[in-house]
């Protein structure tokens, strides 16, 4: 269903029980609410679940410019203010992720538990150079350019070779994305450290990434000592978008961790 909120209109889909404790799904980069079909529907019998396709992604309007993790965090906020969401648990992927850790330092009365996965949490000097070469690249060449380094950046070698169905589901997502939203949304990614204020957080945090999620694994794994009240699961043998690699995984880590 569309959504107008922020300013623009998003997509957006809910399922479960009215009265159910809500649960916002917030996508990665390059994909759309449909990353998290599976997990949606793993989750549903407990949780009203939101999805919803973050600005410039899937069927949300792609304004121009460049975005920042502000604009993503007055977005949802926005967001759950238009469909009368008072308090919700979070799981987010990447930016996603990223988009949990600002938001409850920036509005923790606005949040539950969150399930953070797969993010350092911060941009350094090199991601800032690579996210900008990413953005020329997809404004030079469009998103066909972007499709197999991605799911090279995203997968470990032997995922690929295996070529396992879902991700062909996510080479159309990233094609479909449209450039504005890419690159607005990776230029929030080139400048954003949320991790320092996340020992300030008072919420329940789950920290979760796959096991061969690049350098990401042993970020998290330090994130977790930065921040000793979190919890940290690993998937085995996942990559980046760990729920579509490990999908009965990721569900029994993410329901355990919001109904203890």
């Amino acid at each position: 269903m569309k959504t107008n909120a922020n300013g623009i209109t998003f997509n957006t889909e809910v399922d479960g029980p009215e009265g159910a404790p809500w649960l916002i799904f917030s996508n990665s980069l390059a994909t759309n609410l449909h990353m998290r079909d599976r997990t949606a529907a793993d989750l549903k019998d407990t949780f009203r679940v939101l999805r919803y396709d973050q600005r410039g992604h899937g069927e949300t309007e792609a304004t121009p410019g460049r975005y920042t993790f502000e604009l993503l965090i007055a977005d949802i906020v926005a967001l759950m203010d238009a469909l009368g969401v008072k308090r919700a648990h979070w799981c987010g992927i990447s930016m996603g992720g990223a988009t949990a850790m600002g938001a409850v330092q920036k509005h923790p009365d606005r949040f539950d538990r969150l399930a953070i996965c797969d993010t350092p949490g911060q941009a350094t000097p090199a991601s800032m150079q690579q996210w900008e070469a990413r953005i020329a690249n997809a404004q030079t060449n469009g998103m066909q350019a972007e499709v197999e380094p991605t799911i090279s950046r995203w997968f470990p070698p032997e995922t690929v070779k295996a070529n396992p169905p879902h991700l062909d589901v996510l080479r159309q997502m990233i094609l479909a994305t449209p450039v504005n939203g890419f690159a607005g949304c990776a230029a929030a990614l080139a400048d954003h450290d949320y991790r320092p204020g996340m020992k300030n957080v008072k919420n329940r945090v789950l920290y979760m990434c796959g096991e061969k999620d690049g350098g990401n694994t042993a970020v998290m794994r330090t994130m977790k000592q930065e921040f000793p009240a979190a919890q940290y699961v690993e998937l085995a043998g996942a990559g980046h978008i760990s729920n579509m690699d490990r999908p009965a995984e990721f569900s029994r880590a993410l329901r355990e961790f919001l109904t203890a």
